[in-house]
């Protein structure tokens, strides 16, 4: 089988060691490397921190209780979308791993239908993790606005011209001063008076 063109660190998990190793010559026949090999979900939080997987895989073994809570961990740890799979059709499963936080199941498919999932979910985790930044780049602007508000005693469309003009005349991004207003706050605040000043008065 051609390997695919883009090597992925994939992190593999199962309660059933002998799925595991089905599934880890699957993955490594696509091309990619199998990082880390994991049953229990004691051990899959810290495997994820230390190996920061491109992508998951968690079958469902004997217990859905078991995957679902194996979905959680890595979940909870990784910066990597978790793809479900299935050896057969479980709606209930499919709502709990979703809330849960997968990106994507598969049901018992082949080498290039895994690999066709793991494309689209890794296309999909991009997209949102674009919109998470983009998210975080507006509440940025919006504190450093609140910021500016309050300082110069103007509104939001005079604090985000202050903004936007600053960003042009330095040749810097918006976020970036808005990231420079915020992080520089905290530094323009009136000081307290020190304890002992207090005792003196």
């Amino acid at each position: 089988m051609a390997e695919h063109e883009q090597h992925l660190r994939v992190l593999i998990a199962n309660e059933k060691r002998e799925r595991l190793e089905l599934l880890a010559q699957v993955v490594s026949s696509l091309g990619h490397d199998v990082i880390a090999r994991e049953i229990y979900v004691k051990e899959v939080r810290a495997v994820t921190a230390r190996e920061h997987p491109d992508v998951a895989l968690v079958g469902l073994g004997l217990s859905s209780e078991h995957a679902l809570e194996l979905i959680a961990e890595i979940v909870r740890e990784a910066s990597c979308p978790v793809i479900a799979l299935l050896s057969a059709k479980d709606p209930a499963y499919v709502h709990q791993a979703a809330r849960r936080g997968v990106f994507a199941y598969i049901v018992d498919g082949d080498a290039q239908e895994l690999q066709s999932a793991i494309d689209i979910t890794l296309q999909r985790f991009a997209e949102y993790q674009s919109l998470q930044g983009a998210f975080g780049r507006r509440a940025l602007i919006e504190q450093a606005k609140g910021i500016l508000m309050s300082r110069h005693s103007i509104d939001a469309d005079h604090a985000f011209d202050m903004l936007r003009d600053h960003s042009q005349h330095n040749g810097r991004k918006l976020v970036d001063v808005a990231q420079a207003i915020v992080d520089s706050h905290l530094l323009l605040l009136p000081s307290l008076p020190e304890p002992a000043a207090l005792e003196r008065r």
